[in-house]
């Protein structure tokens, strides 16, 4: 599992996270709810390893990850698909995804397996396997994006925003994909803007307001919260 305990992280005197700590077991999906600005992206790149914490420890079954290069928390097995997806516009679909691969690159046969799985799980993909990535519509990228993260074979998948931008009917399907690599045993951490479709598929949540965590519970928890229903449901 993941544990994260007590993390800071500064920038000069600005404080962009405070002592926030955080689970994700086995098994589970965890959404992590805040405005723009809150302090979801920065948790999510201090975990990855590109920000370096300023004081806390993040613990990964056991294994001190906390600060450590990126490619060693990759390694260990935490892969991110970050928000705005990143992708190479004029490389094909497939050397996108294979990219995700680049630390197994010798596991050509595990490689070719990831592929396959990657393909299953959005089918589209293979359809448009040798097309530039840049040609693709958002969604399709999207797709992309969550499949190259899944090529490096993790434990936990962390997903910042996979639904920014798209259509509601997109947006469902990207939801409904995150559910299915849950239930091939990869545990997901989640930040999504649209907060009630985000809940009906996770199994805890966070709420980070200012770079703190002001409150945590189960889902039903979290969606009977009358304070959480007003900020981000609209009710």
């Amino acid at each position: 599992m993941l544990e994260v305990r007590d993390l800071s992280v500064r920038f000069g005197e600005f404080v962009a996270l405070r002592d926030v700590g955080l689970t994700v077991e086995e098994g589970e999906i965890v959404v992590v709810l805040g405005a723009n600005g809150a302090g979801k992206s920065t948790l999510f790149r201090t975990i990855n390893g590109l920000i370096k914490p300023a004081s806390g420890e993040i613990d990964f079954y056991g294994e001190k990850i906390g600060g450590r290069p990126a490619n060693a928390v990759v390694k260990a097995g935490v892969a991110q698909s970050a928000e705005g997806r990143h992708l190479f516009p004029e490389l094909s679909v497939l050397k996108n995804l294979t990219l995700g691969a680049y630390l197994r690159r010798r596991d050509r046969a595990g490689i070719k397996k990831s592929l396959e799985e990657a393909y299953e799980l959005f089918p589209i993909l293979h359809e448009k396997r040798n097309d530039p990535a840049g040609s693709l519509s958002g969604g399709q990228q999207q797709m992309v994006a969550v499949g190259r993260a899944l090529m490096a074979k993790p434990k936990l998948l962390i997903l910042d925003e996979p639904s920014l931008g798209l259509a509601p009917l997109v947006s469902r399907q990207v939801l409904d994909a995150v559910v299915e690599i849950n239930k091939t045993g990869i545990m997901v951490l989640l930040a999504e803007q649209n907060a009630k479709a985000a809940l009906k598929i996770a199994h805890r949540g966070y709420v980070i307001e200012n770079g703190e965590v002001i409150l945590r519970g189960t889902k039903e928890e979290l969606m009977g919260n009358d304070d959480v229903r007003r900020a981000y449901m609209g009710a």
